[in-house]
């Protein structure tokens, strides 16, 4: 069973409609903190304010059990961010899950727009959510804020700057991009995290 975490999180439809193209099997969409503990795999949605984001998290109480799961868990966007030390959108302190700190994009060139939005390449992937795919593979894009690469970056993009398109530590995975809004390379990604 996956579980998805419901908490306001903004963009868990189009995740749930994904695993069910997957034929991922049982996909519950949960606040349940027994149902969580005891799903094979979960991901963690969201969209928008990071910030606002993790205060909705912590708000339902979910926040100290992200962080003690022990299962693959799935960042997705600000789902992954928040699990990062700290973010500049809200100044406010992650789960500190993945040890880097999330920037707002300021590009020098005027011709590359905030937010990042769009397609854009992997480079440098590595692990099991990549297996399979070919370098560089391009995902969809929409944010304004980003991860430092850190130790445990597993892909790099570049707007400007190069930043951390995905992340691992751990049983925890996350990505910037949105691999259900990302064709049949993130219905990969997808299928690959269900083998986890």
């Amino acid at each position: 069973m996956t579980a998805v975490i419901e908490y306001d999180a903004g963009n868990i439809r189009s995740v749930i409609h994904a695993l069910e193209r997957l034929d991922a099997g049982e996909v519950v969409l949960t606040s349940d903190p027994a149902a969580i503990r005891a799903a094979e795999r979960v991901i963690l949605p969201g969209v928008g304010d990071a910030s606002v984001v993790l205060a909705s998290l912590r708000k339902a109480g979910m926040a100290e059990l992200v962080c003690s799961l022990t299962q693959p868990v799935l960042g997705i966007c600000a789902g992954m961010q928040i699990l990062c030390s700290h973010s500049e959108e809200g100044d406010v302190d992650g789960l500190g899950i993945f040890r880097t700190q999330v920037k707002r994009f300021r590009p020098d060139d005027p011709s590359l727009k905030v937010p990042h939005m769009g397609w854009n390449n992997l480079q440098a992937m590595s692990g099991p959510l990549f297996e399979g795919l070919p370098e560089p593979t391009y995902t969809y894009f929409v944010h304004s804020f980003y991860a430092e690469p850190c130790e445990d970056t597993i892909a790099l993009c570049t707007h400007g700057v190069p930043f951390s398109a995905a992340l691992r530590r751990r049983n925890f995975f996350g990505t910037q991009f949105h691999p259900e809004k990302s064709g049949p390379a993130g219905a990969a990604i997808l299928a690959n995290f269900l083998k986890i």
